[in-house]
């Protein structure tokens, strides 16, 4: 007679005290998902806000190739974006130029959430009336002067929670980069996963971690939005 032991449940406590063992490897992938992150929002808001001050440019050509940015990187998928750059750049290139995966999540997630961002600059600075700009040009403020010390203050308020809901999203889309397979939280949590069995703890940790990251941002910006709706009934 062969006697069978039962498969352990997903939710067995073997299952979980395992992580215990590998808590190094997920707090690596934690830090590296949050550098990953913050240099795609630096890129993102250097790139959303040039671009919405492109697409407000009086000469045509200029407002056409920030609207061109912005509908490639919406109406294409991000992971499109990483297959190019990692791997059809190599290819195109014949192994001249290579880049690591942390660089490539960083040019990819920013370009992408670059092009989101500078909507939402460009719909916060067009929601300033337009007699805030023709009162400040008749003060003799310049063009430059009435945007960043006029508009651009005034805009802030209506740009801030649309922007957060952005920065989460970047947070999560930085998950992408395990496809190419960059040492971040869904990467770790994957591996860990395949190699053990332990699914249900692994993707319960990586869900966790991200959940630390993305909370804090979304409720700032839904207080954000509270205040701004505070404001205006008062």
């Amino acid at each position: 007679m062969i006697l069978t032991t039962a498969p352990l449940s997903p939710w067995a406590l073997e299952r979980w005290t395992g992580l215990l063992d590998h808590l190094d490897e997920f707090a690596f992938g934690f830090l590296y998902t949050l550098g990953t992150a913050a240099g795609a929002l630096i890129l993102a808001l250097a790139l959303g806000t040039g671009f919405a001050m492109l697409n407000r440019h009086r000469l045509p050509l200029v407002r056409l190739i920030a609207r061109i940015y912005v509908e490639v990187f919406q109406n294409t998928p991000l992971l499109v974006h990483f297959v190019f750059l990692y791997y059809g750049l190599a290819i195109v290139t014949e192994g001249a130029i290579r880049i690591n995966t942390f660089f490539t999540a960083v040019i990819c997630v920013g370009l992408y959430h670059g092009s989101y961002i500078a909507e939402v600059i460009r719909s916060g600075i067009e929601s300033v009336p337009r007699g805030q700009t023709e009162a400040a040009l008749s003060q003799g403020f310049s063009q430059k002067e009435t945007m960043w010390l006029i508009i651009l203050p005034q805009a802030v308020r209506s740009i801030l929670p649309p922007l957060t809901n952005q920065v989460v999203n970047l947070i999560k889309n930085t998950a992408t980069v395990a496809i190419i397979s960059g040492a971040d939280i869904m990467f770790t949590a994957k591996n860990w996963a395949y190699d053990t069995t332990n699914y249900v703890p692994a993707f319960a940790s990586a869900a966790l971690l991200y959940f630390i990251m993305c909370f804090p941002v979304a409720a700032w910006g839904r207080r954000i939005e509270a205040q701004n709706k505070k404001a205006y009934h008062l």
